[in-house]
């Protein structure tokens, strides 16, 4: 029979569960569960997608955390609840099943060790199993493990953490070992950040590696390039310092791409560098002469007075080499020596 909207508005209900009290009061829309405002989920629907919601926004390892950190404070939520109104560890632990089993949470079993501060917890048919089971996935839930921890650690008054228990014979009941610890939801959460810093880091520093390749590879291109003047003459600039590297790198491109050009001039032009050391110079030394097993001569460029006085302190040798003031002279000597003549356009 149905009820009309003002006998549905007056209609309140109370239940006892097992010693718990259920109160409805349609007219102000509460749901009260022993004397606390509560509501309802359908765990494999409403509150599945709301634990789907958290995983794909934070990811699994980030939500996981997150679950058992909710959980254990929830848990010292319960345990303050029962130290203020029993105050009985034993007691409060005989009651905890009923009040769990009547709110939903399955069938729990409590073996309590008070002395050595030890519980063993068995639970079946929880709701967190079976959120798992309609997400279809084998990761054990972080809830209820947390939740634990934090009811045993507000009533011993110490820290406590949980262990995962096999058990075989029922892969959805979950068994728990909870004993003191030196774990806390807050180291987790450190280590957590600890670990998606270093993540970050070492992306960070994939990225620079890959960057400053790049870059290196880019200078070895622009830094040594063998620049074609005629079909017997070619220059290479020098550019900046030479460290062991880019020595290294020098001479290893010229000494692969020179044999290609089949020139018979080398004009090393040195107006681009600005100091000069033994490394230099031994480097130089070595273009020289692997030109010369080629078959080509080389002439220096560029040397200005500063470089000059520079490799006459230090008595440098640069080798069997012509030098030439400047780009220009080097180009005409060469044209010279091949009875060919650069001829200036008349006006």
């Amino acid at each position: 029979m149905n009820q009309s909207p003002n006998e549905l508005i007056d209609s309140q209900k109370s239940v006892d569960v097992n010693g718990s009290s259920f109160h409805w009061d349609l007219a102000k829309g509460i749901f009260q569960f022993e004397g606390e405002d509560v509501m309802l989920f359908w765990i494999d629907s409403a509150f599945k997608v709301f634990l789907d919601s958290i995983e794909e926004i934070t990811g699994e390892g980030t939500a996981d955390l997150v679950f058992e950190t909710a959980g254990y404070r929830t848990g010292l939520i319960v345990s303050d609840f029962y130290i203020r109104t029993i105050g009985n560890i034993e007691i409060s632990a005989e009651s905890l099943p009923t009040i769990y089993a009547s709110a939903g949470w399955g069938k729990t079993y409590i073996e309590l060790d008070v002395e050595k501060k030890e519980a063993i917890i068995t639970i079946t048919n929880s709701w967190e199993t079976k959120v798992k089971k309609a997400q279809n996935s084998d990761r054990m839930g972080r809830f209820l493990p947390g939740h634990w921890a934090g009811v045993f650690t507000g009533l011993f008054q110490t820290n406590m953490w949980y262990e995962v228990l096999e058990n075989e014979a029922d892969p959805n009941t979950l068994k728990l070992a909870i004993s003191e610890s030196h774990i806390t939801p807050n180291d987790n959460i450190r280590d957590l950040v600890q670990r998606d810093e270093q993540h970050e880091i070492m992306k960070l520093e994939a990225m620079v590696e890959d960057r400053t390749r790049e870059l290196t590879d880019l200078i070895r291109e622009i830094s040594s390039p063998i620049i074609p003047v005629t079909d017997h003459i070619v220059v290479i600039p020098l550019i900046g310092k030479y460290n062991e590297l880019r020595s290294k790198d020098m001479l290893e491109h010229t000494l692969t791409s020179l044999p290609q050009h089949k020139a018979k001039f080398v004009i090393l032009d040195l107006t681009g560098i600005k100091s000069i050391d033994s490394e230099m110079v031994d480097m130089l030394n070595k273009l020289v002469s692997s030109a010369r097993l080629f078959g080509m001569e080389t002439l220096l460029v560029g040397i200005s007075p500063e470089l000059s006085i520079e490799i006459t302190k230090h008595q440098y040798s640069l080798g069997e080499s012509t030098y030439f003031r400047n780009l220009k002279h080097a180009i005409h000597f060469a044209f010279a020596k091949e009875g060919m003549l650069i001829q200036e356009p008349t006006k």
